[in-house]
């Protein structure tokens, strides 16, 4: 079934208006809380629907808005909806009551609270962003669960949300909204060494690239990143490896070292960052000649090998733009000095 449909979020002071639809039985959307606005009528256009819709189901006369995107909305294989998406900052009216649910103005900031579609998260992030126009598609299975997101014809990361003890949540989530809520996510390191004669080894740092969303220009892992929803730690570490340096390894080529939680809260691109991982930490001990690398320029910058301790040292004393965390050498060090 393919349908046509407008969908508005009204703001006033901070709040967006917010539509919970408890009212009818066999309603997609049942439960959600989600914007006004409804399917079109024959020969309309979608600022006529978006008229009429909001009328009818909150009494508003709108006065103002504003066309932001087209969400393409896939539910199974019985649901295609295309969604024409406004926020409207002026309207005029008495408000009267709603046959689909309750409306309740919800500040901003506390509508990820809410039961809301999880791909909803990632078009308020890109409206509160004050993202332009965008297409974005989304496509659920039959459970809610998010199965695939694409902006503007483009993949988006999806990420596994993890419980506190490491299991998965069965949530999905984009990685934008993902380090914009703070949420529990996998990601995998490995730690390239070989042997030396100083403290005894020493580890291959990698120089994130200028344009990464979050730590640009800092000295990092070796290779390091997050696991795909439905990937598991291995199969992430040994693409990591080779995306980002060109290292086509095989699973009995890293040794686990461990795993580990980590958690940090800044400020990239005027924009908040939430991180909060469970890592996988592996090493490489397999030769490795750095002018030889591959590396991915929008994930790496430069690779350089420095001493295991005064890599430490440097990490302790802040002499190193880095973002290593400090108890994950602490592992590194048990692993190799045991």
């Amino acid at each position: 079934m393919i349908r046509l449909s407008t969908l508005c979020y009204i703001e006033k002071d901070g709040k967006y208006l917010m539509l919970h639809r408890t009212v009818k039985k066999n309603d997609v959307n049942k439960d959600k809380w989600i914007g006004v606005g409804g399917h079109f009528e024959d020969s309309e256009s979608p600022e006529e629907c978006l008229m009429r819709e909001v009328w009818e189901e909150t009494g508003y006369t709108l006065t103002s808005w504003k066309y932001r995107g087209i969400v393409t909305f896939v539910y199974g294989d019985s649901v295609t909806e295309y969604m024409s998406l406004y926020t409207a900052d002026g309207f005029e009216g008495e408000p009267h009551p709603c046959d689909e649910g309750e409306l309740e103005w919800v500040e901003k900031e506390k509508v990820f609270d809410l039961n809301i579609w999880e791909g909803d998260k990632i078009f308020f992030r890109l409206m509160n962003e004050d993202h332009p126009f965008f297409s974005l598609k989304l496509v659920y299975d039959e459970t809610d669960t998010l199965l695939m997101a694409a902006l503007d014809g483009r993949a988006m990361e999806l990420f596994d949300i993890l419980n506190e003890d490491g299991s998965k949540s069965g949530i999905v989530t984009e990685r934008g909204v993902a380090h914009l809520e703070g949420s529990l996510h996998p990601t995998a390191h490995v730690w390239i060494i070989r042997k030396n004669e100083q403290s005894g080894y020493d580890l291959l740092l990698q120089k994130r690239s200028a344009c990464k969303d979050s730590n640009p220009g800092c000295y990092d892992v070796s290779s390091a990143g997050h696991v795909e929803a439905g990937d598991d730690y291995l199969p992430a570490a040994l693409r990591e490896l080779k995306e980002e340096l060109g290292i086509d390894a095989k699973g009995s080529d890293l040794r686990f070292a461990g795993m580990r939680y980590s958690a940090f809260e800044d400020e990239f691109y005027g924009k908040p960052f939430r991180d909060n991982e469970l890592s996988a930490v592996y090493l490489y001990e397999k030769q490795v000649d750095e002018r030889n690398l591959s590396l991915q320029e929008e994930e790496v910058e430069e690779v350089m090998w420095m001493d295991f301790e005064k890599c430490r040292e440097a990490v302790e004393r802040g002499t190193l733009k880095n973002c290593i965390y400090k108890d994950e050498l602490e592992l590194l060090r048990k692993e190799l000095f045991q």
